[in-house]
């Protein structure tokens, strides 16, 4: 049993790779909110770490993992950047709705928080387990 990289671990991890793109990302888009024509861009990752979980109902079997639209690894996972082309927020064409920005911004903050917090005390118990509990 590999003690560093069960799917919790890896699934916490993968999360915080996220959430710091998810930073950049949100950070670009308030730097570029009156920019003309700018369209914000937005990180995808729940819905593909579900996927990988296995929590959402996958289209296809398939009988090896190489075959298209199987069950993606957890540990190939990764965070997709799109460009978000539909909305417009003003006449110029930028799509940049700073409100939104601050709130999500605000939102993942709070977040990779959390998911930190839960992954330094999971090594805190494996530290705890390997010490025997002295210091």
């Amino acid at each position: 049993m590999d003690l560093f990289s069960d799917q919790v671990m890896v699934s916490l991890v993968k999360e915080l790779d996220a959430g710091a793109l998810r930073q950049r990302v949100m950070a670009n888009n308030i730097a570029n909110v009156n920019t003309p024509y700018f369209k914000k861009t937005v990180v995808e990752f729940d819905s593909l770490l579900k996927k990988a979980l296995g929590r959402e109902p996958v289209e296809m079997i398939t009988t090896d993992p190489r075959h298209f639209g199987g069950k993606p690894s957890l540990a190939e996972l990764r965070p997709e950047v799109s460009l978000s082309k539909e909305t417009t927020m003003r006449t110029d064409g930028n799509n940049v709705d700073i409100d939104e920005e601050m709130t999500n911004l605000a939102a993942n903050s709070m977040q990779y928080q959390a998911v930190a917090k839960e992954l330094s005390e999971r090594y805190s118990g494996l530290s705890y387990v390997i010490t025997g509990g002295r210091r």
